[in-house]
């Protein structure tokens, strides 16, 4: 998860800093195979991440390849989280990030999630 977390922001940095144009989808794709490859595809369920506005959730492109397959534009001076999660029958983890894209550069704001909490009811 928290190698998925990462490929899917430094895919969102190189992107940007490269002038590419990218879609919600592609970020979703990045952190989606990286679970994959780890063989918890089945336990990621929901989408990568979504659109941030000023006050929750934005209008902008979400993190989206599953759900929606969300094909809009990733634009300068937008920010969306990245939080991909697995899900097992006996727990779930996830880690949220929030990612702004500049003109030229892309960068995660606040701290990065390096160890595990345990959240127990």
């Amino acid at each position: 998860m928290r190698e998925a977390r990462d490929a899917a922001v430094e895919f969102v940095k190189e992107s940007v800093s490269r002038g590419r144009t990218i879609h919600g989808w592609e970020v979703d794709r990045v952190a989606r195979e990286t679970i994959r490859k780890a063989g918890y595809a089945k336990n990621f369920v929901h989408r990568t991440g979504h659109s941030i506005g000023q006050d929750v959730h934005g209008n902008g492109a979400n993190m989206d390849g599953l759900e929606t397959r969300d094909d809009r534009k990733i634009f300068p001076h937008t920010c969306f989280s990245i939080e991909p999660g697995i899900y097992l029958p006996e727990f779930g983890i996830r880690s949220e990030v929030n990612v702004y894209v500049g003109e030229r550069d892309a960068r995660v704001t606040g701290a990065i999630q390096e160890e595990i909490l345990a959240l127990l009811a």
